[in-house]
């Protein structure tokens, strides 16, 4: 038998602990002198311990520390959870480390007010050019909401290519409108040129109208971090008088595997009242 302290030193936690477990009943000593009320404690308790230690560690309340330790759960169903909860925690932290991004972003935007740099923009006229798509639905037209939409449905549409036997004869475009639901919904449209007849099938073969005027601009970087940019061409669109007539184009002209090296060019439709 092991006094409390003992014990705590040997299951690597605080008497304090134990005392609360004690208290709340998870973990109850072996043996209580009765004369002196110091509580002993057996080597076999360091499993449940172990149980309460690493069920608390996954996020559980004691409570529901309490309840699975009630019904046995086995160390393979211990594992499962562990599994679980890893799973879950890599999705918290990517998605706290695009929210990072998202902040950088838009510090930079904020750092640049005032003087950004508008001499890279050039007004084009922008060619029709025949693409095949594929198309999906995103909540916003924030980053947020459009990368996790818009890299899965380029996966898939160059799967479907390559085994349609098309290669693509062009960079890829992406492009986006309102979607018909509304709500602030948008189209998000995944595009590579090609030649190859039109058609709808397993990815739609289609014509993407000509542009008259179109405010253009080079981004150079991960596109999780294109608001800078994208803000620096709205700015030189309206101080140079023109009204915006849609969502820019994204045209990727470099995509290596190295995201922060992707070149990539805005084109946004004006008109000029």
């Amino acid at each position: 038998m092991f006094t409390i302290g003992d014990f705590a030193r040997h299951g690597r936690v605080s008497v304090r602990m134990l005392r609360h477990y004690d208290a709340t009943g998870l973990l109850r000593p072996a043996h209580v002198d009765p004369a002196t009320g110091y509580r002993y404690y057996s080597a076999a308790q360091l499993a449940r311990l172990n149980r309460v230690i690493a069920l608390k560690d996954l996020g559980l309340t004691l409570q529901q520390v309490q309840q699975i330790l009630d019904e046995k759960v086995t160390t393979e169903e211990l594992r499962a959870m562990l599994r679980l909860r890893r799973a879950e925690l890599e999705v918290a932290m990517a998605a706290a480390a695009a929210r990072l991004v998202r902040v950088e972003a838009r510090l930079r935007s904020i750092e640049s007010e005032g003087h950004m740099p508008t001499n890279d923009v050039v007004i084009k006229t922008i060619p029709a050019i025949r693409v095949a798509e594929l198309t999906a639905t995103a909540a916003s037209y924030g980053p947020e909401d459009i990368s996790p939409v818009i890299g899965p449905l380029y996966d898939e549409l160059f799967r479907r290519l390559d085994t349609a036997g098309i290669a693509p004869a062009g960079p890829g475009v992406a492009y986006y409108e309102d979607a018909p639901e509304g709500g602030g919904r948008i189209s998000v449209h995944a595009a590579v040129q090609v030649a190859a007849p039109l058609q709808d099938g397993a990815f739609r073969v289609l014509d993407l109208p000509p542009v008259d005027q179109a405010a253009t601009i080079v981004h150079r970087g991960s596109m999780d971090i294109v608001l800078p940019t994208a803000q620096t061409l709205a700015f030189w669109i309206d101080e140079n008088g023109y009204r915006s007539a849609g969502y820019p184009r994204e045209i990727n002209l470099e995509c290596p595997d190295n995201r922060d090296d992707w070149v990539t060019e805005l084109q946004a439709p004006v008109t000029k009242p």
